[in-house]
C-alpha cells in the first residue's frame, strides 16, 4: 500500500500583526522540505510526523512523503503561501492509496477562516474514496468540514504536547486497522460554547487534566479515539472554543454519549476555564519574595501577553522593564525577537558596548496599548547562529533553530535577541547561549504553558506576570466580531450559572 503522509501546521492568532509567508513555513529554508529529506528530518522524532512514519513503516506501507510545512503560531496565513501548500497535498493525494496528514486545527488564512476544512474538503473533492487520518493539536478548533472529509481524526491529551508523537500513533494505528478490516470507525464531533484561556488549559490544571484522563479512560475501555479539544480563543471564527471528537467501531451512539460527557463536565466546570490576572507591580514583589525563601532553582518569571506559540510578536518590553525597574540581579531573558539588535550586536562585536532600541517594533493594531522601543546599554556577550538539538519530550530530535542570535548583558541581565520566532519551553535555547538557566537567580520567559516541560522541573517558584501581547488572557482588551454567540466568558448569564450548554444559548438568544 502507498501512503502519503504531510504536515500544514499553523495555529493562528487573527490579532496577530506577525506575517504568516511561506518563509515562515519553510524554517529558515528556501522552501518547506518534502521527499527524503522530510523523512531522515522527522524520523524517530517526538514529533507527529515522527509518529505516522513510524506506524507506516511498522505496516509495511511504501510511504511517499509530501510536503514538511510548519510555522510558528502568528496572523493569518497569506494566500498565496497556504495555495501552495495545499497544492503539493492535493498532488501528493493523486499518486497514494490513502494519506496521513499532520494539521493543526487553528488554521486561518487571509480567505478561509478554516483553512484545514477547506484543504480536507478540495481532497475528498477530487478523490471522494481515499481513506484520510488526521492528527490535530489540542487546540484545534475542529470544525464540521474536517470531521466530514477525513475517516479517522485524533488529537493530543497532553498540553505541553508530549503526546504528538503517541497522539500521530493512535490515529495511524486505528486507520491501518481498519484499512486491514479489523474494525469500523465512525466519529461524532459535538462543541461547547466555551473560549477557554489558554492559561488555563494546561493538562496539570483542573478541569483539562480530569477531561483528558477521562478520554483517555474511554479510550481504554470502549473507544477507538477520545478527543477533548480546548480550542484556540485567539483566533476570531466562528467555530473557535471547545469540541470533542469520539471514534469508536461502528457505535455511533456511543461516541455521542462519551462526547457529551466531556462537553457536560468542561461545561460544569467552566469557570474553572478563566484566567484571572494580576497587577505586573504586585507580580515582581512576589517574585523577589520567592527568590528570598529557602530552596534551590531559579525563580520563573512569565512574560505570558507575548508568547510566540500563541502568535505574540515576542518582542513586548514592560515586563522586561518592570524587571528592571524593580532592580531584580542575576536574570536571564529569553527572549526577545529583534533582527536588526541582532545585526547591529553582529556588527559592534562580541565584547563591545552597544546601545540598542530593543523590542517595541511591531505594531498591534489589534489593540489599543501599544509596546514601546527599550534603550539599553551593554556588552555583547556572544553571538551564536542559534541552532541546537532539542532535548525535551515535545521536541526530541529535532534542531530548533533560532535565526542569527546575540546574547545583550546589561549589568546582571542576560538578555537572548533571536532573529526567527521561538517559543522557550527547552533549556537548551539558554545552553546554547552560553547561560546555565539551573544556575540564575530569576529566568524571565516568553510562553505560557509549554514552558512546564522543560523549566517546571528546574524551577523554584513561578511567577505569571501580565504585560502587553497579542496574547492578554483578558478579553476585554480585544474585539471578538466573528466567533459564534453566545459564548462563555464573553457572554456571562450568571443568572442562569446552573444551566446546561443549549439552555445557556437559550438564554442568550
Amino acid at each position: 500500500m502507498k501512503v502519503g503522509i504531510a504536515m500544514m501546521s499553523h495555529e493562528t492568532n487573527t490579532f496577530s500583526p506577525v506575517i504568516t509567508d511561506l518563509d515562515r513555513f519553510s524554517g529558515g529554508r528556501p522552501e518547506p522540505l518534502s521527499g527524503e529529506a522530510a523523512l531522515e528530518t522527522y524520523r524517530n522524532t517526538a514529533s507527529c510526523l515522527g509518529g505516522f512514519i513510524k506506524v507506516a513503516t511498522e505496516r509495511g506501507a511504501d510511504i511517499v512523503h509530501g510536503i514538511a510545512a510548519a510555522a510558528a503560531p502568528s496572523g493569518r496565513a497569506e494566500n498565496d503561501a497556504y495555495e501552495y501548500i495545499c497544492e503539493n497535498i492535493t498532488t501528493l493525494s493523486a499518486r497514494v492509496d490513502g494519506l496521513l496528514l499532520v494539521l493543526h486545527g487553528a488554521m486561518a488564512t487571509r480567505k478561509y477562516d478554516d483553512g484545514e476544512g477547506e484543504l480536507l474538503r478540495r481532497i475528498r473533492q477530487l478523490h471522494p474514496d481515499l481513506p484520510i487520518c488526521v492528527a490535530l493539536d489540542m487546540h484545534a478548533n475542529v470544525t464540521s468540514t474536517m470531521v466530514s472529509n477525513c475517516d479517522v481524526l485524533a488529537g493530543y491529551h497532553s498540553y505541553p504536547h508530549i503526546d504528538m508523537d503517541s497522539t500521530a500513533e493512535r490515529a495511524a494505528n486505528i486507520f491501518f486497522n481498519w484499512l486491514e478490516g479489523k474494525c469500523k470507525p465512525v466519529m461524532k464531533w459535538a462543541t461547547a460554547p466555551m473560549l477557554p484561556h489558554v492559561m488555563r488549559q494546561g493538562t496539570d490544571d483542573f478541569p483539562n487534566k480530569q477531561l483528558q484522563q477521562r478520554a483517555i479512560e474511554l479510550e481504554d475501555s470502549s473507544c477507538l479515539a477520545v478527543s477533548f479539544f480546548t480550542g484556540f480563543p485567539h483566533a476570531d471564527i466562528h467555530d473557535a472554543g471547545v469540541s470533542a471528537v469520539v471514534i469508536t467501531d461502528g457505535d455511533q451512539d456511543h461516541a455521542k454519549n462519551c462526547a457529551d460527557e466531556l462537553l457536560d463536565f468542561a461545561w460544569q466546570e467552566r469557570s474553572h476555564f478563566v484566567y484571572q490576572a494580576e497587577e505586573l507591580p504586585v507580580s515582581l514583589d512576589r517574585a523577589r519574595q520567592a527568590r528570598e525563601n529557602e530552596g534551590s532553582g531559579p525563580v520563573i518569571i512569565l512574560d505570558h501577553y507575548d508568547n510566540t506559540a500563541s502568535g505574540g510578536t515576542m518582542d513586548t518590553t514592560e515586563v522586561l522593564a518592570a524587571v528592571i525597574n524593580a532592580k531584580l540581579e542575576d536574570v536571564a531573558v529569553f527572549g526577545f525577537y529583534d533582527p536588526d539588535a541582532v545585526e547591529q550586536m553582529i556588527r559592534a562585536g562580541v565584547g563591545a558596548t552597544v546601545t540598542v532600541e530593543l523590542g517595541g517594533k511591531l505594531p498591534m493594531p489589534a489593540l489599543d496599548t501599544q509596546s514601546k522601543p527599550l534603550k539599553l546599554t551593554g556588552e555583547v556577550k556572544l553571538i551564536s547562529n542559534g541552532k541546537f538539538k532539542a532535548r525535551v519530550a515535545m521536541s526530541r530530535g529535532l534542531t530548533i533553530n533560532m535565526g542569527l542570535s546575540a546574547v545583550l548583558s546589561v549589568g546582571t541581565i542576560d538578555i537572548a535577541i533571536i532573529s526567527r520566532h521561538i517559543e522557550p519551553y527547552d533549556p537548551e535555547c539558554f545552553r546554547a547561549l552560553g547561560m546555565e538557566p539551573t544556575q540564575r537567580s530569576y529566568l524571565m520567559l516568553k510562553s505560557r504553558i509549554h514552558y512546564r516541560v522543560g523549566f517546571k522541573p528546574i524551577a523554584k517558584a513561578i511567577i505569571e506576570c501580565a504585560g502587553c501581547g497579542v496574547c492578554t488572557s483578558d478579553y476585554n482588551q480585544l474585539v471578538f466580531e466573528s466567533v459564534r454567540r453566545p459564548i462563555y466568558p464573553l457572554d456571562h448569564a450568571e443568572s442562569g450559572h446552573n444551566t446546561s450548554r443549549d439552555e445557556f444559548i437559550n438564554l442568550q438568544s
